[in-house]
């Protein structure tokens, strides 16, 4: 069983496509979706764990690509500057997983980096720019 975690980039004429259930149907793979929206542009991404042989996998993410989809290695991290960081709480009220929270009664931001799925809505969101992605490794299909 081979198994990674992927961000898909959708573009607009893409979005209302079924394009991962296609993944389960002709490629024999499983999907645990970790995170998605639309974003204002009506252009859509998806952080989910793609699983499967491993030579279905290849072609799979081989199909996605040919329908437009951006398809990345999710082998990024967000951490977070504590030293620059205001613990203003701005990254809570995007982060969709719960990695982000206000410890109460200090009024203290936490990083739980565990539940983090790397969405990277907490990027944009913090406005002295605490939160920053960072590879972990290079990685290939």
């Amino acid at each position: 069983m081979y198994s990674k975690i992927l961000i898909l980039r959708f573009p607009k004429t893409e979005v209302q496509k079924p394009l991962v259930c296609n993944l389960t149907r002709n490629y024999d793979l499983t999907f645990n979706i970790l995170n998605a929206g639309i974003l204002p542009r009506k252009e859509g991404y998806m952080v989910l764990e793609l699983s499967g042989q491993r030579k279905n996998f290849k072609e799979g993410v081989q199909y996605l690509k040919s329908q437009g989809v951006d398809v990345q290695n999710a082998s990024q991290e967000v951490k977070r500057e504590d030293a620059i960081c205001t613990q203003c709480g701005a990254c809570t009220a995007v982060c969709p997983t719960g990695a982000l929270s206000i410890r109460r009664p200090e009024m203290v931001v936490v990083f739980d980096q565990q539940k983090c799925s790397v969405c990277e809505l907490c990027v944009p969101a913090c406005p002295p720019r605490a939160m920053k992605v960072r590879p972990i490794r290079q990685a290939f299909f």
